[in-house]
């Protein structure tokens, strides 16, 4: 008989299915408020470097039409609704605190282990997505600066067979141009997504072609 090492025990603790609050759910016992009301305390600074990866995140998750939110765990950010992963790097000029100069664009964590709750960390990194999108907040003063205006967003669409062929664990921006071409606009993000996985990698010698899958 064949052993999974993916495959989870009967007897584990197993999580219930995931319950979607709508906000106005109060905790339970003390008057500590509201599930909104922790929101607001949670992430009340869409700028800041770890709620502007999420957000990022969300904006590919409603572009593909995602049905949920993966997992912290998983080794991609989005999966589309026909099982294409999509991985999001997020960076920006502007950070929530003070600067004297603007940040230099840098996408990182390009490669990483792969996790599951039997196996834990395989051995070795790996590129773990089909397409990878590079999203760059172009903003260049705080004045300037608008959380809510998508049109602020440059994205970058690159398949995995560009992004592996570079053996590189992080891009700078100059990289990523090369290597994915213009930016595109958010509503072009689902058709420049299909036709990054379906297409073949640039790289002279690399004979790799990429999964058909399509959004």
């Amino acid at each position: 008989m064949t052993h999974d090492p993916t495959a989870v025990p009967e007897d584990w603790h197993t999580p219930a299915e995931l319950t979607l609050f709508q906000g106005g759910e109060a905790f339970l016992g003390t008057d500590a408020g509201t599930v909104l009301e922790f929101w607001r305390y949670a992430m009340p600074d869409l700028r800041t470097n770890t709620t502007r990866g999420l957000l990022a995140e969300f904006l590919v998750h409603r572009a593909v039409g995602a049905v949920r939110r993966n997992a912290e765990w998983e080794s991609f950010d989005v999966l589309a609704p026909n099982g294409l992963r999509i991985e999001v790097k997020t960076s920006a000029y502007l950070q929530a605190w003070g600067q004297r100069r603007l940040s230099d664009i840098r996408f990182s964590r390009l490669r990483g282990r792969t996790w599951t709750p039997a196996a834990g960390d395989a051995p070795e990194p790996s590129y773990n997505a089909d397409v990878y999108v590079f999203a760059l907040h172009t903003a260049r003063t705080h004045a300037d600066y608008d959380p809510l205006d998508i049109s602020q967003w440059d994205f970058y669409v690159a398949s995995r067979a560009l992004v592996e062929a570079t053996g590189r664990a992080s891009l700078g921006l100059a990289s990523v141009r090369r290597l994915c071409g213009e930016p595109v606009a958010y509503e072009q993000l689902p058709d420049h997504i299909r036709a990054a996985v379906n297409e073949p990698s640039r790289h002279a010698g690399q004979g790799t072609e990429v999964s058909t899958a399509a959004v």
